[in-house]
């Protein structure tokens, strides 16, 4: 494999189409039916390696998928024999978002062995060695191949001798070989140049660089620092490379064939492959290719790839796409403040939902979610530079700041990992590690799992791309000017409040008004579904909004029964978009219960958000009367989530 020809060197190429190129344009969303149809011909190709796990790609499986993450990885092991396999490692965060205790991140990697990973990249996103420890010494111990990394980034603290330093520390751990993380494409030729020429130099390490097209520079950076001394680079197939992705391995191979160097790759192969997942992209990518092939404002926000697409995503499932810009201006005013982290998972999603609550909220901090709030305490490791004490007594109040390794604050999680769920829900040891790292994904596809296909509800990723094409077909139906009259005008919706304001006594789920090929339903938190069934084929009249409203009947007066009346004067209100959960966690107490009496700023539920935990805060003094949403519920902003009913001063007090 990658013998290269007499008198020429060998570069190896590693290729990351498997993982980071559909997790930077796909936000990962490649299913195993799709790589199964091609493995065999990516095995061929002579790649030093195969990029197939880690990253977002077992959250993904699981929450989107429902696919089951080892067993991708079995599968893709048992047929592609040739060429070594390689995942993307979080050091103790693993492939989650937080640290986990020692004892899981060595089952996690042992069990990643015995299911076929050959070489492990283990990063941490604050370049925190003692936070790469534990993976580094469970990777040499069950005899796989221990890849350090260095995040890098741009920051007036991160120069040549601070990236040495980091690469010194690892080395001191036994890495085999160090890889030059560059995941928002900003690392230059010139920089490239410098950083492997120290490295290799300096250090007699053997660097491999990896780098996204998201500023252009990649292609001019591979060749500087391959030249510098890296052996080995990070490409994609052509289908599934440029714009937030890997440079294009066929550029690439024939960019250096001209320079002396051999890849030994089978060009033949490639092209069938190339071809596989052109054929594919239009199923799995969740909107078109953005109209630039770069982003020169990457240079400033420093958006990795696999965070980008994502990034857009969120920001629409909360409604505020149209403010992308001024959240990317945010980004860095929230880089500064949490000391220059590198922006990699889990730090860019840290940085970038707190950019999205600043701008949300109105008022910067007004809203910190629960991860930033222990990235300040320092639970994430060391920050590249030093935290301002006014800006962390503005998060974190007076608690004590982190100073030793923060895996070290953690109790084994193995002994009573399954303790508060159903033990026939857990099928093989894989599963027990899944739940500690992503507990409540990992219950829902556990669920999912032991239901019989025809009683299974759809998968969620089917759902997105269904939305997705209607949405489309809406916008065509609405450009075209044979139907322009069929829409809802702005001076019909005067009549939809009405019908709002109609049925709004009634226990309805939702009721939906349609004109023409419009469909607006409108959701209700009522308990009894009630209604007819509309045919959504059914001709109605063009020229005039018809509702098609459920018959139901007002609720009964619970005084007349001899009950207290429910009351639903105020509520609380989701501040976001997101899933709701009661409490801290699965199986665990709720934060609050019908009856409670609750003080300003305590809390009182929580919703994740772009995989933050944002704990929810009573806004006054208030009793709860009900929860309205359950556990696992996706809501949208401004939902209620609470009713609660507010306290004289009498009972504050």
């Amino acid at each position: 494999m990658n013998r290269g020809k007499q008198g020429s060197q060998k570069l190896r190429i590693t290729d990351t189409t498997l993982r980071d190129a559909h997790q930077s344009l796909w936000a990962t969303r490649m299913r195993i039916d799709d790589i199964m149809g091609i493995i065999d011909a990516i095995d061929a190709v002579g790649y030093y390696s195969l990029e197939v796990w880690g990253g977002a790609t077992f959250d993904v499986c699981l929450r989107f998928l429902r696919e089951d993450p080892w067993e991708r990885l079995r599968r893709i092991r048992e047929r592609a024999k040739q060429t070594p396999l390689q995942m993307l490692l979080r050091g103790q965060n693993l492939v989650g978002y937080r640290n986990y205790s020692d004892d899981v991140v060595e089952r996690f990697v042992a069990l990643a062995r015995e299911n076929g990973m050959d070489i492990f990249r283990i990063f941490d996103a604050l370049n925190d060695t003692r936070n790469i420890e534990s993976a580094v010494r469970a990777v040499k111990k069950y005899g796989g191949h221990a890849q350090g990394t260095i995040c890098y980034t741009i920051s007036p603290v991160h120069t040549i001798d601070k990236f040495l330093q980091y690469a010194s520390e690892q080395m001191d751990l036994g890495i085999d070989s160090i890889c030059i993380k560059d995941m928002a494409g900003i690392l230059s030729p010139v920089m490239a140049e410098r950083l492997v020429g120290a490295l290799t130099g300096r250090l007699k390490l053997p660097v491999q660089v990896h780098c996204h097209m998201s500023s252009g520079m990649a292609v001019a950076t591979y060749l500087a620092a391959v030249r510098a001394g890296a052996g080995a680079i990070d490409c994609a197939i052509s289908s599934m490379a440029g714009f937030s992705s890997q440079p294009p391995v066929e550029t690439m191979v024939s960019i250096f064939e001209g320079t002396g160097y051999d890849s030994g790759l089978d060009v033949a192969v490639i092209e069938s492959i190339e071809q596989h997942f052109a054929a594919i992209a239009p199923k799995r990518r969740q909107a078109a290719p953005p109209r630039s092939i770069i982003d020169p404002g990457i240079l400033i926000h420093q958006i990795p790839g696999g965070m980008i697409s994502n990034f857009r995503s969120q920001l629409d499932k909360q409604e505020a796409l149209d403010k992308l810009p001024e959240v990317l201006g945010e980004v860095a005013a929230v880089r500064k403040d949490l000391g220059y982290p590198p922006l990699v998972t889990p730090t860019s999603q840290i940085v970038g939902t707190q950019a999205v609550m600043n701008v949300l909220s109105g008022g910067r901090y007004s809203m910190v979610p629960n991860e930033v709030k222990n990235y300040v305490k320092g639970m994430y490791g060391r920050p590249p530079a030093p935290l301002d004490r006014d800006f962390t007594r503005m998060i974190i109040g007076d608690e004590d700041m982190i100073t030793r390794r923060p895996a070290d604050l953690l109790d084994p999680m193995l002994p009573d990992a399954t303790k508060s769920i159903d033990p026939v829900l857990i099928e093989k040891e894989e599963d027990i590690i899944s739940y500690c790292i992503l507990p409540e994904p990992a219950l829902e596809f556990f669920r999912w799992r032991r239901l019989s296909p025809d009683q299974r509800p759809p998968v969620p990723a089917d759902e997105e791309m269904k939305k997705e094409e209607d949405l489309s077909r809406a916008a065509q139906n609405t450009g075209q000017k044979e139907t322009a009259d069929e829409g809802i005008r702005p001076a019909e919706l005067d009549g939809i409040r009405e019908i709002i304001d109609r049925v709004a006594r009634f226990d309805l789920h939702e009721v939906s008004v349609r004109k023409g090929k419009i469909n607006v339903v409108l959701k209700f938190n009522g308990d009894n579904p009630a209604g007819e069934q509309y045919d959504p084929d059914e001709p109605l009249p063009a020229r005039e909004a018809q509702a098609a409203v459920a018959v139901a009947s007002p609720k009964p007066d619970k005084r007349e029964e001899g009950e207290e009346p429910e009351i639903y004067g105020s509520t609380l209100n989701a501040p976001i978009s997101g899933t709701f959960y009661s409490g801290p966690g699965p199986g665990e107490q709720p934060f609050v219960k019908v009856g409670d009496l609750v003080h300003k700023g305590e809390t009182v539920c929580q919703i994740e958000a772009m995989k933050m935990l944002n704990e929810i805060y009573a806004e006054t003094t208030c009793k709860i009367v009900r929860l309205l949403v359950q556990d696992g519920q996706g809501v949208s902003k401004g939902q209620p989530l609470i009713a609660v009913e507010e306290v004289s001063n009498e009972m504050k007090a």
